[in-house]
């Protein structure tokens, strides 16, 4: 049978008090919308399913923000229950599929869970997804006959007291044949406490058929568990955040505390990795042999070579660091800069659209950005690259084993030669010739027998 999943994603989410829908809230630098059909991605590659997103409210956002999803859209207009949604996807299903329901506020599942209850799913049976939680208040009820098969589900609103005792619940994810779905869901009815439409109503109507139907039971809980809420949300956050970390852990990367790590993309590194306390990794980012990253820093989108040390409350975003670099603390790495090997990046240095040569260094309070600076330069504390004349940005250049004074400002466009010397305090407004010292300074002076000014008495 070939997969089709339909996403439920046309809920408001009035809960996350939020004017973004509530399957576009953030986690793990994706959306919920996006973590809960990952696993059905991942399974879709290798066999060819079709995905068809059920859209309400916030349609067009979701739409603008998913411009790449390969699917069909379609619109529940009304918001009248889940069967109701599904009835939305029906002219796309074809009778020999094996519709799969996903929920887009579930964004834990596993591939291996979800490949489970697909595996047993066929012509004749209907699967559902179930959890046993010890509070399954709020949850439908997955209700069984005497010999222990799946009767029926029964919404909380609808149980009487016996029913709610059971503590098996259903997640909401099934895996039904799209033939017989089809005739079910025209026969639903809305006479219940919600006077919605039940998806949950087609397996009482399965068993009533003749089809066995089979309860696949999740792992934990967790990966079933639906986000509704900020508060949901933040612990969705956590768990996903822990499993990156312990993926991590197992590739042989030190974590200082995999508690207090946060990867919101794709992490590629290779042996010997430290990340201490508060890493933020997002985008995509790739860690070389033996790097080093230190407490509270972020990366974004940036690849660091073997061997590259970055130093607490660093931020480093769109840039290409090479071998053996030292970066931090406080420095600030802005997107098209490059490092080559060995260089050297100081506390409270800026970097911007800057390819900083091989073992050249800016080791303190300075701004470098529109720069080319060539091998082996030095850059003294407080240098300045003048880059902004108010409308646009100009190219500053600095040659080979030049020497860079403190507190110098290097008005671009401007050169500095070769070997050049640039003393403490100029402004460069020209070229500097190769392998001589240029300065600019008034002449000091000192005023004998000057006065400091007294304050006035009152």
């Amino acid at each position: 049978m070939k997969l089709h999943a339909v996403v439920l994603a046309a809920g408001k989410g009035t809960r996350m008090r939020s004017k973004l829908p509530k399957v576009l809230q953030p986690i793990g630098g994706s959306t919920l919308l996006q973590e809960s059909i990952r696993a059905f991605q991942s399974l879709r590659e290798s066999q060819d399913g079709l995905l068809t997103l059920v859209v309400g409210h916030g349609a067009d956002q979701v739409k603008q923000a998913l411009p790449q999803l390969d699917c069909n859209w379609v619109s529940q207009h009304e918001q009248l229950g889940t069967g109701h949604a599904v009835a939305q996807a029906v002219p796309l299903l074809g009778d020999d599929d094996l519709v799969v329901v996903l929920c887009g506020d579930v964004p834990l599942l596993s591939q291996e869970t979800l490949a489970r209850l697909i595996h047993a799913a066929g012509p004749e049976s209907p699967a559902l997804l179930t959890v046993v939680l010890e509070d399954p208040s709020g949850y439908g009820r997955v209700l069984r006959d005497s010999a222990g098969n799946v009767a029926a589900i029964v919404e909380q609103k609808d149980g009487n007291d016996e029913q709610l005792r059971v503590k098996e619940i259903n997640t909401g994810i099934m895996a039904i044949p799209a033939g017989p779905l089809k005739q079910w869901l025209s026969r639903l009815g809305n006479d219940n406490a919600q006077g919605e439409y039940y998806l949950t109503d087609v397996i009482a109507m399965a068993v009533a058929d003749g089809y066995a139907v089979t309860a696949v039971n999740a792992d934990n809980a967790a990966e079933v568990a639906g986000v509704n809420d900020k508060r949901q949300l933040a612990e969705a956050e956590r768990v996903l955040q822990l499993d990156y970390a312990r993926q991590l852990l197992e590739q042989g990367v030190t974590l200082r505390d995999p508690a207090r790590f946060d990867l919101r993309g794709e992490l590629q590194v290779g042996s010997d990795v430290e990340v201490d306390i508060n890493g933020v990794f997002e985008g995509q980012v790739t860690l070389g042999d033996g790097v080093k990253i230190g407490a509270n820093c972020q990366i974004r989108n940036s690849t660091l070579g073997p061997g590259t040390i970055v130093l607490s409350n660093t931020l480093i975003d769109s840039a290409r660091i090479g071998d053996n670099c030292q970066i931090g603390p406080f420095a600030r790495i802005r997107p098209d800069s490059e490092l080559a090997d060995n260089a050297r990046v100081g506390n409270f240095v800026e970097l911007k659209k800057t390819r900083l040569g091989p073992g050249s260094k800016a080791n303190h309070l300075a701004y470098i950005g529109d720069a080319i600076v060539g091998a082996n330069v030095n850059i003294g504390a407080g240098v300045i690259t003048c880059n902004y004349d108010g409308a646009n940005k100009h190219l500053t250049e600095i040659g080979d084993g030049a020497f860079i004074g403190s507190d110098c400002q290097l008005v671009a466009p401007v050169k500095v030669g070769p070997g050049a010397t640039i003393g403490a305090g100029t402004t460069l407004t020209r070229e500097a010739a190769a392998g001589e010292l240029t300065l600019s300074r008034v002449k000091q002076v000192t005023l004998k027998g000057w006065q400091a000014p007294v304050k006035n008495k009152k």
